[in-house]
């Protein structure tokens, strides 16, 4: 008994060591260089302005980010979750920037805690080591954009679903329902990880005979739904004031049949299955088709043995998983048919940032079943096979996962080249009124916005002898605007009228900056 307390003792240790061993590496992949490798364009120019709203100006946001599809919102915890972030630094970019970068670590924290109360300390490593080393969990933890937090929130939901499934306390199921309600507020398309959790808690509540137990989880989950309703009074009180502005919206949305695809089903199916299955391991498929295919193969191989060779709770797990997988993929390719093709330059795979905490604890399970294979004569086998096949299929993720991390400057110049820009338009305005505009009308100029207002400086409607025009023009658009930046279209823009370029010049590559001042 002393033999076995002390190799329980000693396992715990390992698996502590372990975990603040990988919580180490993601914080040192995450915060590395982290004020210049986020990506600084209108969707994180918009937060900011939102957040430096809250908590300098007391503007209490009602409605989170806009969606890219229909003219309706994501949730508003989004920014409620941030705000303590910007509270405390002014409202600084790089503070809440790093608050994200910290969910992302806590999620590898809790990928590997859900792992290991399934598949052991192996599996809890493997799923670990893959999320702390993930080129696309480092990605999704360096720049401002509402999925981003999702990888921690769903990891949550996920571990508390799990939890309350094997302990028998039901009240872990409030976690769940917390951490599922975080993910549907980050992104509208996260309402599908609801059937997932939701899907192990009527089972919870089916396997119970009626009494108290099963009484308590039904209590639970009308206390989660309560939490769910009560999540949304911003978005109620929202709707009673602008005559249910959302609800149309998105009502129009959906009886207009949705996002357009000019893609078959059966192709987008396909392309959907291995972008959801493949991006936490391998990134964009684009960027690495081959690897792409290998990984997404790779998931479906090792969820599917599991479910069937596996025993006990591992096996309930990966069927749970299994389940989980295949209706997030049908269920994305019909509500989110643009994932089915790439548009270069714009980030779209955190959509579907929910599932990945269920990619990484499927290989660990996998890589651990691995590990135990023992093939030869005798009851041991060969001990080295299978920890050495193991060792050889997560090395090889790992080592295409950090050889592909996301660069230390992103292309556009992060953050810090969104300052120096409005820095060099307010050296060319003076004290001049600025009138800003944007090209293409459909993306505002909050990158260039909100660097200016934080400067102090005074940004007025359109109107005005005496104001500055100052025109912020994106060529990823250009067929949409209809001529090139840096002067067509600006110009065509402009009109002609009493006014001369000031300043223009090239503040990321694509983003175009003309200054005109009245002559």
């Amino acid at each position: 008994m002393l033999a076995r307390a002390r190799s329980a003792v000693d396992g715990a240790t390992r698996d502590l060591l372990v975990v603040v061993g990988l919580l180490v590496l993601a914080a040192a992949l995450r915060f590395v260089d982290l004020p210049t490798r986020g990506t600084w364009d209108s969707d994180q120019g918009n937060d900011m302005l939102v957040l430096r709203g809250l908590v300098l100006d007391g503007r209490v946001p009602l409605l989170g980010p806009p969606t890219s599809i229909g003219d309706f919102h994501h949730g508003v915890l989004y920014y409620y979750l941030l705000a303590p972030a910007a509270a405390l630094t002014g409202a600084d970019p790089i503070g809440v920037v790093g608050a994200i970068a910290l969910a992302g670590v806590a999620a590898v924290g809790v990928t590997w805690w859900l792992a290991r109360s399934i598949g052991g300390s192996v599996a809890a490593a493997v799923a670990g080591l893959l999320m702390a080393v993930s080129t696309s969990a480092v990605d999704e933890s360096t720049f401002i954009w509402n999925p981003n937090l999702i990888a921690l929130s769903s990891s949550v939901a996920l571990a508390g679903a799990w939890r309350a499934w094997t302990s028998g306390r039901p009240g872990w199921w409030i976690v769940a329902a917390a951490g599922a309600i975080v993910t549907m507020h980050c992104h509208v398309l996260g309402t599908v990880l609801l059937p997932v959790v939701g899907g192990l808690l009527v089972a919870d509540i089916r396997r119970h005979d009626p009494g108290a137990e099963r009484t308590a989880r039904l209590r639970m989950a009308g206390l989660g739904a309560a939490l769910l309703i009560a999540s949304y009074a911003p978005l109620a009180v929202h709707e009673l004031s602008n005559d249910f502005s959302e609800t149309r919206a998105a009502i129009d949305f959906v009886t207009g049949g949705g996002e357009p695809s000019g893609t078959a089903l059966p192709a987008r199916l396909a392309v959907v299955a291995i972008r959801v299955l493949s991006w936490p391991l391998s990134g964009l498929i684009t960027d690495a088709p081959v690897a792409a295919l290998l990984a997404a193969a790779l998931v479906v191989v090792l969820v599917t043995w599991r479910a069937l060779a596996a025993t006990g709770e591992e096996r309930t797990a990966a069927r749970w998983f299994g389940l989980g997988l295949a209706w997030s993929v049908a269920a994305l390719t019909v509500g989110a048919s643009g994932l089915a093709s790439v548009v270069p330059g714009l980030p779209n795979d955190h959509y579907h940032a929910f599932v990945d905490p269920i990619v990484f604890v499927v290989v660990g399970l996998g890589a651990a079943a691995i590990w135990r294979w023992r093939p030869g004569p005798g009851p041991a086998g060969r001990p080295i096979a299978g920890p050495a096949l193991a060792i050889a299929l997560v090395g090889a993720i790992v080592a295409f996962n950090l050889a592909n991390q996301p660069p230390p400057v992103h292309p556009d110049g992060g953050w810090p080249a969104g300052r120096r820009a409005a820095d060099r338009v307010l050296a060319a305005v003076g004290d001049r009124p600025i009138v800003l505009d944007s090209l293409p009308d459909f993306k505002p100029a909050h990158a260039l916005r909100f660097p200016l207002v934080a400067s102090g400086a005074g940004i007025v409607p359109a109107g005005g002898d005496a104001a500055a025009r100052v025109v912020l023009c994106d060529d990823l658009f250009r067929d949409a605007i209809g001529a090139a930046c840096g002067g067509p279209a600006e110009d065509a823009s402009i009109g002609g009228g009493a006014v001369v370029v000031s300043e223009r010049f090239e503040a990321a590559p694509g983003r175009w900056i003309s200054v005109y001042l009245p002559r």
